[in-house]
């Protein structure tokens, strides 16, 4: 059975995905832009989390014809789907997310660029 964000197909998985996932559905985003929005992340594990989303059909991947190429990724349908349990999760992180022992944390800074993700996502439901 499939476990919630494993790498296989159809399920988001990864490290970056779910942060990726919680930017795009704010719109679309170029990917500099989402590179900026998600800072630490090296370009090479945005450019695998992007080809691993844009795999799974969760996200789409758009070329424009401009010089270098403009490239623009948006949420599928699957991907706008995904958005209520990215409210559920943050709904879940609120209530239980200030329980958990300290020494089980990741660091304070990841912890706050998933709460804020998972916040405008929550505040556009």
């Amino acid at each position: 059975m499939p476990v919630a964000g494993s790498r296989s197909a159809g399920h988001p998985g990864g490290k970056w995905s779910f942060l990726v996932l919680a930017k795009l559905s704010l719109g679309p985003r170029r990917f500099n832009a989402l590179r900026k929005a998600l800072d630490p992340i090296s370009t090479k594990a945005l450019t695998d989390t992007l080809r691993h989303l844009e795999h799974s059909q969760v996200i789409g991947r758009q070329a424009f014809p401009t010089v270098p190429v403009t490239v623009e990724y948006s949420l599928t349908e699957k991907g706008k789907d995904f958005q209520a349990v990215l409210g559920e999760m943050y709904s879940w992180a609120q209530k239980w997310g200030s329980s958990q022992d300290e020494s089980h944390r990741s660091s304070q800074a990841s912890q706050e660029a998933n709460r804020v993700s998972l916040q405008e996502v929550q505040e556009r439901k």
